[in-house]
């Protein structure tokens, strides 16, 4: 009959790291106080030993999660203002809090940054698994994040996130659609507000824009490159406002843009829609309070989040996850398009 295993304790752990026993309950409790080199120490010699304090143990074996990571390499004052982060947040922790998880949420100054980040936070056991958002053309996460083993959902089309399994919407569809609608009420000098470069769905509007345009028959309209933010949204605006080809309709990649537009239409005497109308993506309550209202591109951004939640945990639990579209954003036509004055009393 074999002897029974004896249990190891935290002063075993502490002894072989040469530690004392708090810098152990630190470590395991994710509490600051130890560096990071002792702390992966710590991690070392527990499961060399086999041991692990309870509330760590499904961490260390990564067999389930109570925590799931989000970094969001955007700067905190535009992150406050933009509904789309507000909505898509909820959405997600309305599935975590139904497994009581946590979502550990950091904005970054840079991808760099952030793969730092997402390798420290899987290194230290600190997640079970994250959500990767707002993917670049070629981006620099896929690869070295792939490598790390992290499981991960990726919020994107496919063609951008590596074979991360992805959720994502249809903006290419939704951009045709937009276009189409202020040309069959008759404009023919429609321009873009977007994103920044390289941003993956930024590059996908535009491409689809400048398509829809040539399908047409329509001369590409003017395209200017932002943050997203209400500032560059204004100041975009108004360059495009002075052109001496002045634009009768602008379409713009998120409502605090268009929300700054249409500001800057109003200083300028500019009426809206009468003299330009305005389209904004990512309908929101900022939409509905303008005056006049804003149409805009609506997609159910709260349930997006709780989607990509939910496929997140399917890869946890090591089931095979397609990536999926989850929706083509509709329009909701609202006061701020009309038919240009020229085409008043045309039909269309």
């Amino acid at each position: 009959m074999s002897a029974p295993v004896e249990r190891v304790t935290i002063r075993d752990v502490a002894s072989a790291a040469g530690v004392s026993k708090g810098a152990v309950s630190l470590a395991f409790n994710h509490k600051p106080g130890v560096s990071d080199t002792t702390r992966e120490r710590i991690f070392a010699v527990a499961r060399q030993l086999g041991w692990a304090p309870n509330s760590s143990a499904r961490s260390l074996s990564r067999q389930s999660v109570d925590t799931v990571g989000l970094a969001i390499c955007r700067p905190a004052r535009l992150l406050g203002l933009e509904p789309f982060y507000m909505e898509f947040v909820s959405g997600i922790e309305s599935v975590l809090a139904e497994r009581d998880c946590s979502l550990l949420l950091r904005l970054v100054a840079s991808l760099d940054e952030e793969i730092h980040l997402q390798e420290r936070w899987w290194r230290e056991r600190q997640i079970g698994g994250s959500i990767l958002v707002d993917f670049h053309q070629e981006d620099p996460r896929v690869e070295p994040l792939r490598e790390l083993g992290l499981p991960a959902v990726a919020v994107g089309h496919p063609s951008l996130t590596g074979g991360f399994p992805s959720v994502w919407t249809d903006d290419a569809a939704a951009v045709a659609e937009a276009v189409r609608y202020l040309a069959a009420l008759g404009h023919r000098r429609i321009a873009h507000v977007g994103g920044p470069r390289g941003l993956g769905h930024s590059a996908i509007r535009t491409i689809a824009f400048e398509q829809t345009m040539r399908e047409l028959g329509l001369e590409s309209g003017p395209h200017a490159e932002t943050s997203f933010s209400g500032e560059e949204g204004a100041r975009a605006t108004r360059s495009l406002l002075l052109s001496p080809e002045r634009p009768t309709a602008i379409v713009y990649d998120n409502d605090i843009m268009a929300v700054a537009g249409l500001g800057v239409a109003g200083e300028m005497g500019i009426s809206v829609p009468d003299d330009l109308s305005l389209l904004a993506w990512d309908d929101s309550q900022l939409c509905r309070l303008t005056h006049p209202t804003l149409s805009a591109m609506s997609h159910d951004v709260h349930g997006f989040g709780a989607q990509v939640a939910r496929v997140l945990f399917e890869v946890l639990a090591g089931n095979q996850v397609a990536s999926q579209p989850v929706a083509t954003p509709s329009l909701v036509p609202r006061a701020s398009t009309a038919s240009p004055r020229s085409w008043r009393g045309t039909r269309v």
